[in-house]
């Protein structure tokens, strides 16, 4: 049962997390590294025999409910969740949380079904890290899923939603004003060129929609951009929260910002740069749960995995040069606007 999956893995002592997106369900543990294969095969359990009791469906969706609800209670997520939509289209772009509409249609054959189609090998990946032995996690791995047999995937039906800017209307004195742009996705050669862009745009109080919308302008009272990749398609997203009188400006001196990148960096904001990439980089990989997350996201990805000091020589690789030659190919452009608040903004032709 539920209760008997979460004590045993208390039971050894295991730090655990799942959660849900557009591309995976996954689950996260961390343990003793005596206790691996232990906790390997209640996960298998998990993976391979669940129990889906309908008594309990009831209580899941609730669970699911309120997530919708916190989202609506959080306007700044809402209005990139609605960004992800439009500029990724279905179903890359979807919230994992659902709707309230479609829960209140579920039912456990459906969950059944959900749960028969895709909690199968193709495509499942398992990446460990820490204090190992890896001809015995490989032993261990085909003696428990080495009969695990592959099944016939469905093609994912994708669609483009139309519109170019959409307004949430919402009672408040705030606006949140999202932008999205087409960019490389995560496995492309020049992946950590436009990621290097985007860290002169928001890395730091010394980036550029930092400092000049809020420093210098004093707009708005949060902002940033990062990146957010599929396999075939990468975008930047860009997030202002600012006052309803102000939103409007906040809007054009975002896009005017989004715009004068393609001119090109500087070197002192390359050198910055450099120094966060390199301490956020070695940060990450210093727990080994952080690790094997980084080994999971680079099979989907790339079908390797990379070392630390591929990393760490990439970044050093990193120049002006480098990335305003990416700048001048793929400049910032066709942008996708969600705005949520009061009033509705102007959005420049060539936007919308």
């Amino acid at each position: 049962s539920s209760r008997e999956f979460v004590e045993a893995l208390e039971h050894l002592g295991v730090e655990r997390a799942s959660g849900v997106s557009s591309i995976h369900t996954s689950y996260a543990a961390a343990m003793p590294a005596e206790k691996f294969e232990e906790a390997l095969v209640i996960y298998i359990d998990l993976l391979r025999r669940a129990k889906l009791p309908g008594d309990q469906l009831d209580e899941a969706l609730q669970v699911c409910l309120q997530e919708i609800r916190a989202v609506e209670d959080d306007p700044a997520q809402k209005a990139m969740q609605q960004l992800r939509l439009q500029h990724f289209g279905q179903p890359w772009g979807r919230a994992s949380q659902g709707t309230a509409s479609t829960l209140a249609k579920m039912g456990i054959e459906d969950v059944s079904w959900q749960y028969d189609r895709t909690y199968r090998p193709g495509g499942a990946i398992l990446s460990v890290a820490g204090n190992i032995e890896w001809s015995h996690v490989l032993a261990t791995v085909d003696r428990l899923l080495g009969d695990w047999g592959p099944v016939d995937s469905e093609p994912v039906a994708e669609a483009l939603l139309p519109e170019r800017y959409v307004h949430l209307p919402h009672d408040s004195s705030q606006t949140h004003v999202a932008v999205a742009y087409d960019s490389v996705p995560y496995g492309h050669a020049d992946y950590y060129q436009a990621r290097g862009a985007v860290g002169v745009l928001s890395d730091g109080m010394s980036s550029r929609l930092f400092t000049e919308i809020r420093e210098r302008r004093g707009l708005c009272y949060t902002v940033f951009a990062t990146m957010h990749s599929t396999r075939k398609k990468g975008a930047v997203m860009c997030y202002a929260g600012t006052s309803t009188d102000r939103a409007q400006e906040t809007l054009d001196v975002m896009l005017a910002e989004l715009q004068r990148l393609s001119r090109g960096v500087e070197p002192d904001e390359l050198g910055r740069l450099k120094a966060r990439l390199k301490s956020s980089l070695i940060m990450q990989q210093e727990s080994s749960r952080g690790r094997s997350a980084s080994i999971g996201a680079d099979w989907y990805y790339l079908e390797r995995t990379q070392k630390l000091e591929e990393l760490t020589c990439v970044i050093d690789d990193l120049t002006c040069d480098t990335i305003n030659e990416h700048l001048a190919q793929n400049p910032p452009r066709e942008f996708t606007v969600v705005t949520l608040g009061e009033r509705e903004l102007e959005v420049p032709l060539e936007v919308s």
